[in-house]
């Protein structure tokens, strides 16, 4: 007779029982969970304007096998082998783990369980949130079946919460996010919520570029509803910057003006009283103007810095216990009209796809410049941009209240009557530059000095930043013209997307949606920015109070800024 110790007889006994639970309940467990979980998306889809399609559901390993076996990625894996010398199996080990790094794992629960709410309060905590322009019959005539691709300034890095939030009623976005986001916890949260992560300086590295280019084209082509900043990075001066092209080209290289799915562009423009990052901003630009002759230039690399995050969460929780804390003014976001691109090229007459190289970048250029256009169209001026830039036309000697509040006025008319959205606190021109005026003040960017307003000497390049974000709302000065904005490291960008914009005057671009006839079919953009809700009606009632810890009504998300 065997004799066997009772902790091993304990041990075999337990992994027996999860043998046969792995064997037998297990799988009929993932299945009722998944249904389950089916149900709920379905439930879920019929509430969504833009639906989620059943690439974006997929598990992740499956889209990554197929995004590794694609023809166009093993061609590359086979040239990069033949090119490198190195063994097929080192080379699709490294394309592997560039796939595992791009491909996404999307959450249902994480984006509308979690993130949507998370991102609501934290857009509510530090700002007044406020929907600006918007053509909802426009929206609504965007085609099921498109593929919806929300073109966005980049402003901050504020911009993913604050646009998850406002279209969180109607679609669940994918964003493409830099290798700033890059580190433990929230890598992971942002792959839930459906971003994926791309490399800035892999220009040389053709199998990197491949692979991420495949993935971009099949999400594209299943419908995943996508947001990306045409501009690739963040305005280090305010104003807009020219857009790259390397994302929007794989978007739209290899469309078929066959294909059932079209794929449409949705313009959004993005302003705040106050931009988190404006300091750091200005100090790379002041790194970058200050190098020596001769030295190459490098990008500026924002790295996520979790002591300077806490610090920041630390002090404005002990402003707000003390009743000292006030939130950054308002921030705006304004939806612009649908851009279709199978329109597009019919009305250039042009094929993606059968063009050489070189003519097929200057075709995606033009459209990435028509997109900035559109984009700068519909940014909302705002009480400090406002201020900002009456202040700076006055210069050194100031101005008083009266002035202040002509100046502003005059500039309000002048954006109305071009149909660019102003928002109005209130509807009260008083309030408004008061307002901004008080933002500027209690950051010690402006000073007061017996009723005359006057800009600080050491602030005039931060005063410039907020100016900038409507400075392409304006004619263009002889200055602007030669490329020499006051302050303004990237001069000549604004200058540039307004040629664009009249080059497009020419009508050679317009819009389609389901039916060909009706006022939407007829849009074609001008020399001027396509009607926008005219700002007397676009308004919402402000609240008479400024302190948070006070009641303020913020309007909800918009309920269908797709559709």
């Amino acid at each position: 007779m065997v004799e066997l110790p009772v902790w091993l007889v304990v041990v075999a006994g337990l992994l027996a029982v999860l043998g046969l639970l792995d064997r037998f309940l297990m799988p009929t467990m993932r299945w009722v969970l998944r249904r389950r979980l089916n149900r709920a998306i379905d439930k879920l889809n019929n509430k969504l304007t833009l639906k989620i399609p059943p690439f974006k559901l997929a598990k992740r390993t499956k889209l990554i096998d197929s995004l590794l076996f694609d023809a166009a990625v093993m061609k590359a894996i086979d040239e990069e082998a033949a090119r490198t010398g190195e063994p097929h199996e080192v080379v699709l080990a490294r394309a592997k783990r560039y796939a595992r790094e791009i491909v996404p794992s999307f959450s249902a629960y994480t984006y509308f369980g979690f993130a949507m709410r998370l991102a609501r309060k934290v857009s509510t905590f530090l700002y007044r949130v406020r929907l600006g322009a918007i053509d909802e019959e426009a929206l609504a005539k965007i085609d099921d079946d498109a593929s919806v691709v929300f073109v966005i300034n980049h402003r901050s890095n504020m911009d993913y919460v604050l646009v998850t939030y406002m279209v969180s009623a109607s679609s669940a976005l994918s964003y493409a996010v830099g290798e700033w986001a890059r580190v433990w916890l929230l890598q992971s949260f942002i792959r839930a919520m459906g971003g994926y992560f791309v490399r800035r300086d892999s220009s040389s590295n053709k199998l990197y570029r491949q692979v991420l280019a495949r993935y971009v084209q099949m999400a594209t082509e299943a419908g995943v509803v996508q947001a990306v900043f045409p501009e690739g990075g963040l305005s280090r001066s305010g104003a807009l910057l020219p857009p790259k092209l390397g994302l929007l080209s794989y978007m739209v290289s290899n469309f078929d003006l066959k294909a059932r799915r079209d794929i449409v562009f949705v313009p959004v423009g993005i302003n705040y009283d106050r931009v988190l990052e404006d300091r750091v901003l200005l100090r790379s630009a002041a790194r970058l103007a200050s190098r020596k002759p001769g030295e190459p230039k490098k990008k500026p690399r924002f790295a996520f810095n979790p002591s300077v995050f806490l610090k920041f969460i630390a002090r404005n929780l002990w402003l707000r216990l003390r009743g000292r804390w006030y939130r950054y003014g308002y921030a705006a976001v304004s939806f612009g009209r649908p851009y279709s691109l199978r329109q597009h090229m019919r009305n250039r007459g042009v094929e993606f796809r059968a063009l050489s190289n070189e003519r097929r970048f200057e075709e995606i250029e033009r459209l990435g410049m028509h997109l900035m256009g559109e984009i700068g169209a519909v940014v909302p001026a705002l009480p400090v941009s406002l201020v900002a830039r009456a202040l700076l036309a006055a210069g050194q000697t100031g101005m008083s209240g009266i002035e202040l509040k002509g100046a502003v006025m005059a500039m309000i008319h002048f954006l109305q009557t071009r149909g660019s959205h102003v928002h109005m606190p209130r509807k009260d021109l008083e309030y408004s530059v008061t307002v901004g005026v008080r933002q500027l003040i209690l950051r010690h960017l402006v000073r007061e000095d017996d009723g005359i307003y006057k800009i600080c000497d050491k602030e005039i390049e931060l005063l410039t930043f907020y100016a900038n974000s409507i400075a392409h709302l304006f004619p263009l000065s002889e200055a602007d013209e030669a490329g020499t904005v006051a302050g303004s490291n990237d001069a000549g960008v604004v200058v540039g997307v307004e040629r664009a914009r009249r080059q497009q005057s020419e009508g050679d671009d317009g819009f389609v949606s389901k039916k060909k006839s009706g006022a939407m079919s007829s849009y074609s953009p001008a020399g001027d920015p396509p009607a926008a809700v005219p700002a007397s009606t676009a308004i919402a009632p402000e609240p008479r109070s400024e302190p948070l810890s006070e009641s303020a009504s913020t309007p909800a998300p918009a309920s269908s800024p797709a559709k």
